[in-house]
Protein backbone atom coordinates (compact mmCIF):
# COMPACT_ATOMS: atom_id res chain seq x y z
CA UNK A 1 0.00 0.00 0.00
CA UNK A 2 1.47 3.53 -1.37
CA UNK A 3 1.91 6.77 0.75
CA UNK A 4 -1.14 8.17 1.66
CA UNK A 5 -3.57 5.03 0.32
CA UNK A 6 -5.37 3.66 3.28
CA UNK A 7 -6.10 7.58 4.21
CA UNK A 8 -7.64 8.38 0.51
CA UNK A 9 -9.57 5.43 0.52
CA UNK A 10 -11.04 5.78 3.77
CA UNK A 11 -12.07 9.40 2.49
CA UNK A 12 -13.37 7.77 -1.02
CA UNK A 13 -15.59 5.66 1.18
CA UNK A 14 -16.81 8.26 3.50
CA UNK A 15 -17.23 10.96 0.68
CA UNK A 16 -17.61 9.60 -2.77
CA UNK A 17 -15.84 11.64 -5.30
CA UNK A 18 -14.62 14.33 -3.06
CA UNK A 19 -10.81 13.33 -3.35
CA UNK A 20 -10.98 13.74 -7.28
CA UNK A 21 -12.71 17.06 -7.38
CA UNK A 22 -10.47 18.31 -5.37
CA UNK A 23 -7.65 17.40 -7.34
CA UNK A 24 -9.10 18.32 -9.96
CA UNK A 25 -9.19 22.31 -8.45
CA UNK A 26 -5.57 22.13 -7.38
CA UNK A 27 -4.09 23.47 -4.48
CA UNK A 28 -3.60 27.04 -5.40
CA UNK A 29 -7.46 27.54 -6.21
CA UNK A 30 -8.14 26.06 -2.67
CA UNK A 31 -6.35 27.94 -0.86
CA UNK A 32 -7.94 31.15 -2.50
CA UNK A 33 -10.25 33.18 0.28
CA UNK A 34 -13.16 32.07 -2.17
CA UNK A 35 -12.76 28.80 -3.29
CA UNK A 36 -15.37 25.83 -4.02
CA UNK A 37 -13.44 23.42 -1.88
CA UNK A 38 -16.25 23.55 1.29
CA UNK A 39 -19.08 23.74 -1.20
CA UNK A 40 -17.35 20.42 -2.64
CA UNK A 41 -16.90 19.04 1.10
CA UNK A 42 -21.09 19.82 1.65
CA UNK A 43 -21.99 18.76 -1.87
CA UNK A 44 -19.97 14.92 -1.44
CA UNK A 45 -22.28 14.95 2.50
CA UNK A 46 -19.27 16.53 4.35
CA UNK A 47 -21.06 17.88 7.10
CA UNK A 48 -22.91 14.33 8.04
CA UNK A 49 -19.55 12.70 8.23
CA UNK A 50 -19.85 12.26 12.28
CA UNK A 51 -23.87 11.82 12.71
CA UNK A 52 -24.60 8.68 12.97
CA UNK A 53 -26.06 6.45 10.06
CA UNK A 54 -29.48 6.16 11.82
CA UNK A 55 -29.63 10.36 11.70
CA UNK A 56 -28.79 10.37 8.38
CA UNK A 57 -25.27 10.96 8.35
CA UNK A 58 -21.76 8.89 7.19
CA UNK A 59 -21.66 7.36 10.58
CA UNK A 60 -17.64 7.54 10.25
CA UNK A 61 -15.47 5.72 13.11
CA UNK A 62 -13.20 8.46 14.94
CA UNK A 63 -10.01 6.28 13.28
CA UNK A 64 -11.67 6.79 9.88
CA UNK A 65 -12.12 10.79 10.97
CA UNK A 66 -9.04 10.85 11.11
CA UNK A 67 -7.72 9.40 7.97
CA UNK A 68 -10.75 11.56 5.88
CA UNK A 69 -9.06 14.27 7.66
CA UNK A 70 -5.32 14.04 6.78
CA UNK A 71 -6.53 13.19 3.00
CA UNK A 72 -8.13 16.33 2.71
CA UNK A 73 -5.57 17.91 4.64
CA UNK A 74 -3.27 16.52 1.60
CA UNK A 75 -5.56 18.40 -1.21
CA UNK A 76 -6.29 21.42 0.47
CA UNK A 77 -5.23 22.36 4.42
CA UNK A 78 -7.65 25.21 4.52
CA UNK A 79 -10.53 22.91 3.71
CA UNK A 80 -9.33 20.66 6.09
CA UNK A 81 -8.84 23.11 9.32
CA UNK A 82 -12.50 24.60 8.28
CA UNK A 83 -14.13 20.72 7.72
CA UNK A 84 -12.43 20.29 11.50
CA UNK A 85 -14.11 22.94 13.09
CA UNK A 86 -17.51 21.48 11.95
CA UNK A 87 -16.72 17.89 13.05
CA UNK A 88 -15.26 18.90 16.16
CA UNK A 89 -18.48 20.85 16.75
CA UNK A 90 -20.90 17.90 15.54
CA UNK A 91 -18.90 15.43 17.31
CA UNK A 92 -19.45 17.44 20.79
CA UNK A 93 -22.87 17.73 19.72
CA UNK A 94 -23.58 14.02 19.26
CA UNK A 95 -21.92 13.17 22.19
CA UNK A 96 -24.01 15.73 24.41
CA UNK A 97 -26.97 14.34 22.73
CA UNK A 98 -26.31 10.62 24.00
CA UNK A 99 -26.45 12.26 27.49
CA UNK A 100 -29.55 14.64 27.02
CA UNK A 101 -32.84 14.22 26.67
CA UNK A 102 -33.16 17.43 25.18
CA UNK A 103 -33.50 18.70 21.33
CA UNK A 104 -29.74 17.84 20.28
CA UNK A 105 -30.94 15.14 17.98
CA UNK A 106 -33.21 17.39 16.03
CA UNK A 107 -30.43 19.46 15.33
CA UNK A 108 -28.14 16.60 14.33
CA UNK A 109 -30.56 15.17 11.80
CA UNK A 110 -31.08 18.60 10.30
CA UNK A 111 -27.15 19.09 10.13
CA UNK A 112 -26.74 15.77 7.36
CA UNK A 113 -30.34 15.98 5.86
CA UNK A 114 -29.53 19.67 5.31
CA UNK A 115 -26.32 19.48 4.67
CA UNK A 116 -25.13 22.50 7.42
CA UNK A 117 -22.02 23.67 7.98
CA UNK A 118 -21.24 24.78 11.35
CA UNK A 119 -18.45 27.10 12.72
CA UNK A 120 -16.65 26.69 16.17
CA UNK A 121 -16.82 29.97 18.64
CA UNK A 122 -15.65 27.48 21.65
CA UNK A 123 -12.46 29.25 21.45
CA UNK A 124 -10.42 32.81 21.40
CA UNK A 125 -7.28 33.12 19.74
CA UNK A 126 -5.54 32.52 22.63
CA UNK A 127 -3.01 29.45 22.38
CA UNK A 128 -2.76 29.13 25.84
CA UNK A 129 -6.61 28.26 26.64
CA UNK A 130 -8.87 25.73 27.13
CA UNK A 131 -10.88 25.02 23.97
CA UNK A 132 -14.14 24.97 25.57
CA UNK A 133 -13.96 27.46 28.42
CA UNK A 134 -16.69 30.30 27.70
CA UNK A 135 -15.48 33.48 26.46
CA UNK A 136 -19.32 34.81 26.30
CA UNK A 137 -21.80 35.37 28.57
CA UNK A 138 -26.08 34.93 27.75
CA UNK A 139 -28.47 36.76 29.73
CA UNK A 140 -31.94 35.66 30.14
CA UNK A 141 -34.75 37.60 28.38
CA UNK A 142 -37.82 35.90 29.05
CA UNK A 143 -37.94 32.65 27.05
CA UNK A 144 -34.45 33.01 25.27
CA UNK A 145 -30.92 34.01 25.69
CA UNK A 146 -29.21 37.14 24.98
CA UNK A 147 -25.93 36.61 23.25
CA UNK A 148 -22.90 39.48 22.64
CA UNK A 149 -19.45 39.30 22.00
CA UNK A 150 -17.08 38.30 19.14
CA UNK A 151 -14.77 35.17 18.31
CA UNK A 152 -11.50 35.93 16.16
CA UNK A 153 -10.76 34.25 14.39
CA UNK A 154 -13.52 31.79 13.66
CA UNK A 155 -13.04 29.57 10.63
CA UNK A 156 -16.30 28.78 8.28
CA UNK A 157 -17.58 32.81 9.45
CA UNK A 158 -19.17 33.34 5.91
CA UNK A 159 -19.98 29.97 5.15
CA UNK A 160 -21.82 29.04 8.10
CA UNK A 161 -25.18 27.90 8.97
CA UNK A 162 -24.85 27.51 12.35
CA UNK A 163 -22.62 28.70 14.83
CA UNK A 164 -22.05 26.53 18.06
CA UNK A 165 -20.00 28.43 21.12
CA UNK A 166 -20.08 27.76 24.65
CA UNK A 167 -21.42 30.19 26.82
CA UNK A 168 -21.78 31.24 30.75
CA UNK A 169 -25.42 31.06 32.25
CA UNK A 170 -26.61 32.09 35.16
CA UNK A 171 -24.61 31.11 37.78
CA UNK A 172 -21.48 30.53 35.48
CA UNK A 173 -23.11 27.40 34.51
CA UNK A 174 -22.22 26.04 31.08
CA UNK A 175 -24.29 26.18 27.85
CA UNK A 176 -23.58 25.79 24.46
CA UNK A 177 -25.40 27.81 22.02
CA UNK A 178 -26.24 27.13 18.17
CA UNK A 179 -27.51 30.02 16.68
CA UNK A 180 -28.28 29.96 12.97
CA UNK A 181 -25.95 32.03 11.19
CA UNK A 182 -28.49 34.22 10.00
CA UNK A 183 -29.97 35.41 13.10
CA UNK A 184 -30.15 38.92 13.33
CA UNK A 185 -27.11 40.97 15.30
CA UNK A 186 -24.65 38.57 13.66
CA UNK A 187 -21.69 40.64 11.50
CA UNK A 188 -18.77 39.26 9.85
CA UNK A 189 -15.33 41.56 10.05
CA UNK A 190 -11.98 41.21 7.96
CA UNK A 191 -9.58 39.44 10.10
CA UNK A 192 -7.47 36.77 8.97
CA UNK A 193 -4.43 39.43 7.02
CA UNK A 194 -2.07 36.25 6.68
CA UNK A 195 -1.12 34.64 3.64
CA UNK A 196 -1.79 31.31 4.19
CA UNK A 197 -4.87 29.34 5.18
CA UNK A 198 -6.99 32.19 4.20
CA UNK A 199 -9.53 29.53 2.68
CA UNK A 200 -10.41 28.62 6.44
CA UNK A 201 -12.72 31.61 6.46
CA UNK A 202 -10.76 32.23 9.53
CA UNK A 203 -12.47 36.11 10.26
CA UNK A 204 -13.90 38.03 13.09
CA UNK A 205 -17.55 37.23 14.26
CA UNK A 206 -19.02 39.33 16.51
CA UNK A 207 -22.99 39.07 18.10
CA UNK A 208 -24.63 42.13 19.30
CA UNK A 209 -27.84 41.29 21.29
CA UNK A 210 -28.19 37.92 19.30
CA UNK A 211 -31.62 36.05 20.29
CA UNK A 212 -31.02 32.52 21.26
CA UNK A 213 -33.95 30.08 22.19
CA UNK A 214 -34.04 28.26 25.22
CA UNK A 215 -34.12 25.24 22.73
CA UNK A 216 -30.55 25.87 21.04
CA UNK A 217 -29.13 26.67 24.78
CA UNK A 218 -28.26 23.13 25.57
CA UNK A 219 -27.06 22.96 28.57
CA UNK A 220 -24.92 19.59 29.67
CA UNK A 221 -26.37 19.34 32.99
CA UNK A 222 -23.75 17.63 35.35
CA UNK A 223 -21.50 16.37 32.17
CA UNK A 224 -19.88 19.29 31.54
CA UNK A 225 -16.28 17.92 32.87
CA UNK A 226 -16.73 14.95 30.48
CA UNK A 227 -18.13 16.52 27.63
CA UNK A 228 -15.04 19.11 27.94
CA UNK A 229 -12.67 16.00 27.93
CA UNK A 230 -14.40 14.51 24.81
CA UNK A 231 -14.58 17.73 22.90
CA UNK A 232 -10.74 18.14 23.08
CA UNK A 233 -9.92 14.75 22.20
CA UNK A 234 -11.92 15.00 19.04
CA UNK A 235 -10.01 18.66 18.32
CA UNK A 236 -6.83 17.29 18.97
CA UNK A 237 -6.89 14.50 16.95
CA UNK A 238 -8.51 16.37 13.90
CA UNK A 239 -6.65 19.55 13.94
CA UNK A 240 -3.37 17.07 14.54
CA UNK A 241 -4.54 15.21 10.98
CA UNK A 242 -5.24 18.57 8.99
CA UNK A 243 -1.19 19.42 9.39
CA UNK A 244 -0.07 16.26 9.17
CA UNK A 245 -1.99 16.23 5.44
CA UNK A 246 -0.20 19.77 4.96
CA UNK A 247 3.05 18.16 5.37
CA UNK A 248 2.45 14.86 3.78
CA UNK A 249 1.58 16.59 0.30
CA UNK A 250 5.20 17.75 0.38
CA UNK A 251 6.28 14.22 1.12
CA UNK A 252 3.82 12.72 -1.74
CA UNK A 253 5.31 14.79 -4.07
CA UNK A 254 8.97 13.61 -2.95
CA UNK A 255 8.09 10.17 -3.38
CA UNK A 256 6.13 11.37 -7.09
CA UNK A 257 8.95 13.38 -8.45
CA UNK A 258 11.92 10.97 -6.72
CA UNK A 259 13.57 13.66 -5.36
CA UNK A 260 16.10 13.29 -2.21
CA UNK A 261 17.53 9.92 -1.60
CA UNK A 262 15.79 7.01 -0.93
CA UNK A 263 17.05 7.34 2.63
CA UNK A 264 15.57 10.67 2.75
CA UNK A 265 12.11 9.87 1.11
CA UNK A 266 11.67 6.70 3.53
CA UNK A 267 12.50 8.78 6.63
CA UNK A 268 10.13 11.42 6.04
CA UNK A 269 7.34 9.22 5.12
CA UNK A 270 8.15 6.73 8.14
CA UNK A 271 8.04 9.81 10.43
CA UNK A 272 4.87 11.15 8.97
CA UNK A 273 3.05 7.83 9.29
CA UNK A 274 4.37 7.25 12.80
CA UNK A 275 2.70 10.29 14.14
CA UNK A 276 -0.43 9.36 12.07
CA UNK A 277 -0.65 5.99 14.01
CA UNK A 278 -0.24 7.92 17.58
CA UNK A 279 -3.32 9.62 16.21
CA UNK A 280 -5.28 6.61 15.17
CA UNK A 281 -4.70 4.78 18.34
CA UNK A 282 -6.26 7.66 20.72
CA UNK A 283 -9.12 7.76 17.97
CA UNK A 284 -9.85 3.90 18.25
CA UNK A 285 -9.54 4.30 21.72
CA UNK A 286 -12.60 6.82 21.33
CA UNK A 287 -14.33 4.59 19.34
CA UNK A 288 -14.39 2.09 22.15
CA UNK A 289 -15.30 4.87 24.12
CA UNK A 290 -12.63 5.81 26.24
CA UNK A 291 -11.68 8.98 26.93
CA UNK A 292 -7.67 9.74 27.31
CA UNK A 293 -6.97 13.45 26.79
CA UNK A 294 -3.21 12.92 27.75
CA UNK A 295 -2.90 10.52 24.72
CA UNK A 296 -4.62 12.65 22.85
CA UNK A 297 -2.62 15.87 23.63
CA UNK A 298 0.39 13.07 23.72
CA UNK A 299 -0.39 12.11 19.68
CA UNK A 300 -1.43 16.00 18.73
CA UNK A 301 2.33 17.58 20.28
CA UNK A 302 4.27 14.48 19.49
CA UNK A 303 2.58 14.86 15.57
CA UNK A 304 3.32 18.72 16.06
CA UNK A 305 6.89 18.23 16.31
CA UNK A 306 7.43 15.40 14.00
CA UNK A 307 5.90 18.05 11.24
CA UNK A 308 8.27 20.29 12.15
CA UNK A 309 11.26 17.99 12.26
CA UNK A 310 10.28 16.78 8.58
CA UNK A 311 9.20 19.92 6.55
CA UNK A 312 12.26 21.33 6.06
CA UNK A 313 13.83 18.26 5.04
CA UNK A 314 10.93 17.55 2.67
CA UNK A 315 11.22 21.20 1.40
CA UNK A 316 15.44 20.65 0.59
CA UNK A 317 14.83 17.59 -0.80
CA UNK A 318 12.09 18.93 -3.42
CA UNK A 319 14.96 21.37 -4.34
CA UNK A 320 15.59 25.28 -5.32
CA UNK A 321 13.59 24.97 -8.37
CA UNK A 322 10.56 23.49 -7.04
CA UNK A 323 10.49 26.08 -4.34
CA UNK A 324 11.32 29.11 -7.20
CA UNK A 325 8.93 27.29 -9.95
CA UNK A 326 6.15 27.02 -7.85
CA UNK A 327 3.92 28.70 -4.92
CA UNK A 328 2.87 25.35 -3.47
CA UNK A 329 5.58 23.88 -2.15
CA UNK A 330 6.44 27.34 0.21
CA UNK A 331 2.85 27.45 0.41
CA UNK A 332 2.19 24.44 2.43
CA UNK A 333 5.66 24.93 4.14
CA UNK A 334 4.51 27.70 5.74
CA UNK A 335 0.74 26.43 6.53
CA UNK A 336 2.19 23.61 8.92
CA UNK A 337 3.84 26.28 10.93
CA UNK A 338 0.16 27.31 12.44
CA UNK A 339 -0.03 23.87 14.15
CA UNK A 340 1.59 25.33 16.93
CA UNK A 341 -0.91 28.01 17.55
CA UNK A 342 -3.96 26.44 18.02
CA UNK A 343 -5.56 26.38 21.31
CA UNK A 344 -4.08 24.58 23.97
CA UNK A 345 -0.51 25.35 23.27
CA UNK A 346 2.39 22.64 23.76
CA UNK A 347 4.29 25.39 25.79
CA UNK A 348 1.11 26.16 27.74
CA UNK A 349 0.58 22.77 29.28
CA UNK A 350 4.46 21.73 29.48
CA UNK A 351 3.99 22.32 33.46
CA UNK A 352 1.17 19.90 33.61
CA UNK A 353 2.28 17.27 31.35
CA UNK A 354 5.30 17.30 34.09
CA UNK A 355 3.36 16.81 36.49
CA UNK A 356 1.45 13.85 34.97
CA UNK A 357 4.72 11.86 33.93
CA UNK A 358 5.54 11.98 37.47
CA UNK A 359 2.87 10.48 38.53
CA UNK A 360 0.09 13.29 39.05
CA UNK A 361 -3.01 14.06 37.50
CA UNK A 362 -3.04 16.22 33.89
CA UNK A 363 -4.74 19.73 34.90
CA UNK A 364 -5.61 22.04 31.91
CA UNK A 365 -6.45 24.78 34.45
Amino acid sequence: MGFLDREREALATALPGLDDKLVHCGLTALEQPVNPGLGLFSDAGGPGLLVPAEHGGTGASAVDAVRCTRAIGARSPSLAIAATMHNFSVASLVALAERSDGCEWMLIDAVANDRLLMSSAFAEGRSGQNILRPAMRADRRGDAWLVSGSKKPCSLSRSMDLLTMSVALDGDALGIAVIPAKQPGIAVRPFWNGLVLTGAESDEVVLTDVEVPDELMVRPDGADDELQVIGMIWFSLLVGASYLGAASALAARMIEERRGSPDTRAEVCWSLDTAMFALERVAAQLDRGEHDLASALSARYGTQQVISRVTPTAVEALGGMAFIGSPEVAYLAAATHAVAFHPPSRTSLAGAFDTYFAGGALCLG
